[in-house]
């Protein structure tokens, strides 16, 4: 099996601190561990009681490679990864991973600063597929981009796969980072989630939806940011625009829970874009983030690329050809070193229009990104 996009920069960070891999649960995290250590290397999962008595014992095998699958689960996992470093660091490369945001999980406690890399492992994408043509986007958007399913090629894989894919999320992950005997309406939160993608997110709306507080829903949907579940964009401000500033946009890691074409594609777009921008902080440093653009007279843009505060990069999604929108215009009017790409899914036109505006099918731009 080849190995993922991350695999060669896990390998080159390794030679100098630990690494921490996070992401959605089985978007490859441990396959790809597992194929990195080699004949020396020591596998560690926390969720195997084996494994978990090896750990809270110290009884740490020789190995040349040390993999910690879900040790975030471990109350004491910063003190206790901080002890291996300090003593083995220079001589064992130490790979951690774990379908949360490890980045998250790294607050409090004894602090891990300076002793590791963080990279992030997103689905696959058209890059990485190598896709080119219609035919083969059209079965990611089909299929998403988790490798089970797309691999299997089968629909019908696909939704049994999904079911027990959230029933997991909800009994297992959620399970271990709240509290809560009101798992029936986090599991409601995440089916009705698809429906509200793309849109502006009330939480008052959503909170009365499910008949909960404000505080229940806003926690809920910050636990399924830190599980790679869903993730939610800011709108970008400026003083040159008369911008919302509150209103966020969620989408989720999972497309193919969304059921109205025009929606799942911007989601898939939407997350082939938060993968090119992860890449960027984790591998470059660059102060690089992803967002929407919408005023108050009702203008509105699917997706901005911002770096060092400045928009760089404006994209609007279609699922045929029509011409760009006046809300592009306007925008790249107010900032014209912004290049503007309108992408079609089953578009042909590949132009660029007396404005700049490159309109294109969107496998020729996302054959631009990772």
């Amino acid at each position: 099996m080849k190995l993922r996009y991350i695999a060669e920069q896990v390998k080159k960070d390794l030679n100098h601190k630990m690494v921490f891999v996070g992401g959605p649960r089985q978007v490859g995290k441990t396959t790809l561990a597992k194929m990195m250590l080699g004949e020396e290397g020591v596998y560690l999962n926390w969720d195997v009681s084996q494994h978990r008595e090896i750990i809270l014992e110290h009884e740490i095998p020789e190995a040349s490679m040390i993999v910690f699958d879900e040790i975030h689960k471990y109350k004491s996992w910063r003190t206790y990864l901080k002890g291996i470093f300090d003593l083995h660091g220079n001589n064992r490369k130490i790979l951690v991973t774990g379908s949360a945001r490890l980045d998250y999980y790294r607050h409090g406690g004894d602090s891990l600063q300076g002793r590791y890399h963080y990279l992030r492992m997103l689905p696959l994408s058209a890059f990485e597929l190598g896709i080119s043509n219609k035919e083969d986007l059209r079965q990611l958007l089909l299929l998403g981009g988790f490798p089970e399913p797309f691999f299997s090629g089968s629909e019908k894989f696909l939704k049994r796969w999904s079911r027990e894919y959230r029933m997991r999320m909800v009994q297992e992950d959620i399970v271990s980072l709240e509290n809560t005997t009101l798992l029936q309406k986090i599991e409601l939160m995440i089916l009705r989630l698809p429906h509200l993608t793309g849109s502006p997110l009330s939480v008052n709306a959503l909170r009365e939806d499910l008949n909960v507080s404000h505080k229940s829903a806003s926690s809920w949907l910050e636990i399924l940011e830190r599980l790679y579940a869903i993730f939610r964009l800011p709108p970008f401000e400026s003083n040159l625009l008369r911008a919302v500033k509150k209103e966020q946009k969620h989408y989720h890691f999972d497309w193919t829970q969304i059921r109205d074409e025009g929606a799942k594609f911007e989601n898939m777009i939407a997350l082939h874009l938060l993968k090119w921008v992860y890449w960027l902080q984790d591998t470059e440093g660059r102060n690089i983030e992803l967002r929407y653009f919408r005023d108050i007279d009702g203008r509105e843009i699917d997706f901005l690329i911002i770096e060092d505060d400045s928009p760089t990069l404006c994209i609007e999604c279609k699922i045929k050809d029509e011409n760009p929108t006046q809300a592009m215009k306007y925008f790249i009017n107010k900032f014209p070193d912004c290049k503007a790409w309108h992408i079609t899914l089953e578009g042909k036109k590949d132009v660029n229009t007396k404005e700049g505006i490159r309109i294109a099918p969107a496998e020729k731009f996302l054959a631009n990104l990772v």
